[in-house]
This record gives structure tokens, C-alpha cells and sequence, in this order.
């Protein structure tokens, strides 16, 4: 009987002992990942910000304004842009949580005026072949040069201007959406970015 339990305890000692040392080794190659994870991030958003902007020569990611939004959980972020220190346009970061598989994140770009310069995917989580065309060229190019106070963002078949993808109707609603996200904060922030530099 007295073997079992040494045999019991034995086991207990050694399960305990690996499982503080996998648990070590888990947050310590967490460490050392954490950095190179926020660097690529954040050069994935500098690379981001040259594609959706009109030319700049501030730096957008260090004068990054955050703002609170209403429908979304974390706070928006608005990266202004200022040539010689006139403001040529702001990049909002538009997310929705409707795509057909949760989460779409876009980075849009705005002239002073409102009008779309551009768009690029940061995050999407859409079914291949399908949803993620959303990154193509076609389907990008109907949202350039249109200022969404005249252009509808809604896809046609809900009474809007956007031809949506085939096979993807909610994702290309949810782009609209997170498209329209995006230029309500900046319609309600472009007077507060305008003055930045002033």
C-alpha cells in the first residue's frame, strides 16, 4: 500500500514540477516574442498609412489621436497627416464585428474634405476565395474618390451604390459599415485634427 502512495506522490511531484517549468518557458518565450510582434505591427500600420494617405510629411503614428467611438469597444484611432503643416488628411482605423466571420478591420484615408484617398485591410477573418476579395482591386476601387455624404456605402442590393461581392453579401456590408464607421469619426473629429497644427 505504502508504494502506491510513493508511487501516487512520485507522480503528483513530477507533474507539478513540469508543469512550472513548461509554464516558465511559455512566458518567457511570450517575452521574447512581444517585441518583434509589436514591431511588425506597427510596420504593417507605417505601411498602411503611405498606401490610404495623400503625401505627408509628419509622422502619423506619433501624432495618433484616440478617440472614443459609441459602437466600438476599444477607442478609434485617427492619424492625422500635415504637409509643410497644412493637414492633407487623416487615416481612421473602421472595424465592424458583423463579417460573416466576425471581425473586419480596415484603415481608411481621408482628404480634408472627406473623400476616400484609399483603403487597406488590416485584419479580416472572411472565408477564402469569397470574403477576402474584399482586399482586391475591383472591389476597392468603387470606394476611391467618393466622399461617403454623396456615395452610399450600402451595397445595392440594400438601396446603396456598392456592387457586393459575389458569394459575400454581409461581408460587404460589414465593409460598408466599418467604412461609414470610419468617416462619422472623422466628419465629427476634422476640425480638432485641422488644428493640431496650429
Amino acid at each position: 500500500m505504502s508504494k502506491k502512495k510513493d508511487t501516487f506522490i512520485n507522480m503528483l511531484v513530477s507533474l507539478f514540477v513540469i508543469t512550472i517549468i513548461s509554464g516558465f518557458s511559455l512566458g518567457y518565450v511570450n517575452d521574447l516574442t512581444v517585441g518583434p510582434k509589436a514591431k511588425a505591427k506597427l510596420e504593417k500600420k507605417v505601411n498602411a498609412l503611405k498606401l490610404v494617405l495623400p503625401t505627408f510629411d509628419n509622422n502619423p503614428v506619433e501624432d495618433v489621436v484616440l478617440i472614443k467611438a459609441e459602437n466600438v469597444k476599444d477607442s478609434v484611432e485617427v492619424f492625422p497627416a500635415f504637409e509643410n503643416n497644412k493637414f492633407v488628411g487623416a487615416a481612421i482605423i473602421g472595424s465592424t464585428e458583423k463579417g460573416f466571420s466576425g471581425l473586419i478591420k480596415i484603415m481608411v484615408g481621408f482628404t480634408p474634405e472627406g473623400t476616400i484617398e484609399n483603403i487597406v485591410v488590416l485584419e479580416q477573418k472572411e472565408t477564402p476565395g469569397l470574403g477576402t476579395k474584399m482586399k482586391d482591386e475591383k472591389f476597392l476601387a468603387q470606394f476611391r474618390t467618393k466622399n461617403p455624404s454623396t456615395y452610399n456605402l450600402k451595397v445595392n442590393k440594400d438601396g446603396g451604390e456598392v456592387d457586393a461581392l459575389t458569394g459575400a453579401t454581409i461581408t460587404s456590408r460589414a465593409f460598408g459599415e466599418a467604412v461609414q464607421m470610419a468617416y462619422n469619426e472623422f466628419m465629427k473629429n476634422n476640425d480638432s485634427l485641422i488644428a493640431l497644427k496650429n
